[in-house]
């Protein structure tokens, strides 16, 4: 017999980067929020990548199970003024991650600091690791 230690969280997360892997590749597209996300004992962590980008444009919103974070980066140049190289991504961005429903949805908050939007969704009371108490019963003493 095999046992082994399964964490659902874990496997989303690597479920969402490797889809989200893929559907950058076949669309060729660099345009994703790359994101790192964390499981402590009562919380789940988020960190997206927004450099550059004004925190009025962010919007974080929960739909039945799916957290969507979006933002926009816009650069307007003066009639002046010619691009010679353009390597930054601007417009729309947009990311969804499906969240566990041993995630608390109605308590998520975030925050954005030096380019980065930390989003924490704290764990259900029911989820987090508990001890179990053993009862002692009454020992009996086998007769051969």
């Amino acid at each position: 017999m095999l046992l082994t230690s399964i964490d659902p969280f874990v496997q989303e997360f690597e479920r969402q980067f490797d889809r989200l892997t893929r559907q950058a590749a076949a669309e060729g597209a660099g345009a994703i929020m790359p994101m790192d996300g964390i499981r402590r004992a009562g919380d789940v962590v988020l960190r997206f990548d927004l450099p550059g980008i004004d925190p009025d444009s962010i919007e974080v919103t929960v739909d039945r199970g799916v957290l969507s974070v979006s933002a926009r980066r816009e650069e307007e140049f003066g009639q002046d003024e010619r691009v010679f190289v353009r390597e930054r991504v601007m417009g729309a961005f947009t990311r969804r991650v499906y969240l566990s429903e041993h995630l608390d949805s109605d308590r998520i908050d975030a925050e954005y600091a030096n380019g980065v939007l930390t989003v924490h969704i704290p764990v259900m009371e029911k989820a987090k690791p508990r001890k179990v108490e053993i009862s002692r019963g009454d020992s009996k003493a086998i007769n051969a």
